[in-house]
């Protein structure tokens, strides 16, 4: 193995006129092995996460929407546990199997509405911060579908979707298809 594929996989970054690695690691192959439980270890701490998730499901905000968002993340993310939640709870919700199979590619779909889209271009300018910057025509757009509660709100959804994405990679939380598995 060269010592740029053992650095990682080197990506030029114009826009921050640099060149740097897309990841200083080795990419994750195959299935993750638990590391810790966050439940276990910082319940006062996972508590409080699970209390603002409270006040979510109390702001008034369209759950649907919420949950398309939190899939979306997740997607973005790269988190299995988070997106088998996240998708059985959106069918749940009524959301369709065609959107759902389509949420990679939204910005191609005409299955979304502009509110959807508002809140799924906002969601993916903050999941990607560093690269986005939050961008002024994103949030105008957000601002034109949304109250201002609402994009308060929001906000917070993508930023906890974003926390429990972390939480459940970085823990290798197992979703439950992987645990059956690993059972049978």
């Amino acid at each position: 193995m060269s010592k740029a594929d053992a650095a990682g996989r080197l990506c030029a970054r114009p826009e921050l006129g640099a060149i740097g690695t897309q990841y200083p690691h080795e990419p994750r192959q195959g299935t993750m092995k638990p590391r810790l439980n966050p439940l276990t270890v910082a319940p006062e701490g996972v508590n409080a996460l699970v209390n603002v998730e409270n006040y979510l499901k109390k702001s008034g905000l369209d759950r649907r929407l919420i949950v398309l968002v939190q899939t979306r993340v997740s997607q973005i993310n790269g988190c299995a546990y988070c997106l088998h939640m996240h998708t059985k709870e959106a069918l749940q919700h009524g959301e369709s199997d065609k959107r759902l199979f389509l949420l990679d590619a939204w910005h191609e779909s005409n299955l979304y509405t502009p509110r959807e889209r508002a809140a799924l271009a906002w969601a993916e300018s903050l999941t990607r911060i560093a690269e986005t910057h939050a961008p002024d025509d994103v949030y105008a757009e957000l601002r034109q579908n949304f109250s201002d509660k609402e994009v308060a709100d929001l906000t917070v959804a993508i930023t906890m979707i974003n926390a429990w994405n972390r939480i459940a990679i970085g823990s290798r939380l197992q979703h439950p298809a992987d645990r059956a598995k690993a059972a049978a």
